[in-house]
C-alpha cells in the first residue's frame, strides 16, 4: 500500500503539509488549518511541489522553521483509476490507515494550486478536533512549539 504523511510545518505561518505517495513521489498540499474529522467540514488545501519520498521522513528544523511528523501510515486509492489519473481529473478518493487519522476522505479541485479535502462520512467520522487534541509528532512525541 501506499504511504501517506502529514507534517506539521510552521514556516511563514502554521500550516499541515498533507503528502500522498503517488507516481513515485509525494503528492503534497498545504492544510492552513490542519485535517478535520468532521465530514462536513471543507478544509482548504493548497497543491504545492511534489516531494521526494525521503522527505516523509523529516522531523526538525528546515532553516528557522519547525517541522514534525504529525501522523503518518498508508492508504489506499478507493477509485478504479490510478491515484495520479484521480488528482489529474480532480477527484481522488482514499482511506487513510494512520496513527491519528483513519478512514474515507476526498481531495477535489477547485480551480488554480486550490483544492478542498473532506472526511467522507464512516465510523471514523466525529465532531473532534485532532488538530487540538493531539498535536504532538507521532515520531517524537513533541509538539511543533516544543521545536522551537
Amino acid at each position: 500500500m501506499a504511504r501517506f504523511v502529514i507534517q506539521q510545518h510552521h514556516a511563514t505561518s502554521m500550516h499541515f503539509d498533507l503528502r500522498l505517495e503517488a507516481g513515485g513521489v509525494f503528492k503534497s498540499w498545504a492544510v492552513p488549518k490542519g485535517p478535520s474529522t468532521r465530514p462536513g467540514d471543507k478544509r482548504l488545501a493548497m497543491a504545492v511541489e511534489d516531494h521526494s519520498l525521503a522527505a516523509g521522513d523529516f522531523e526538525g528544523n528546515y532553516g528557522d522553521s519547525p517541522v514534525i511528523i504529525w501522523d503518518r501510515g498508508s492508504y489506499e486509492n478507493l477509485r478504479d483509476e490510478p491515484m495520479e489519473d484521480a488528482l489529474a481529473a480532480g477527484h481522488a478518493s482514499f482511506w487513510l490507515k494512520g496513527e491519528k487519522l483513519h478512514g474515507g476522505w476526498s481531495l477535489r479541485h477547485i480551480d488554480g494550486r486550490r483544492w478542498l479535502l473532506v472526511k467522507r462520512r464512516d465510523e471514523y467520522a466525529d465532531s473532534g478536533d485532532p488538530v487540538a487534541e493531539r498535536p504532538e509528532s507521532v515520531v517524537s512525541g513533541q509538539t511543533i512549539e516544543d521545536m522551537r
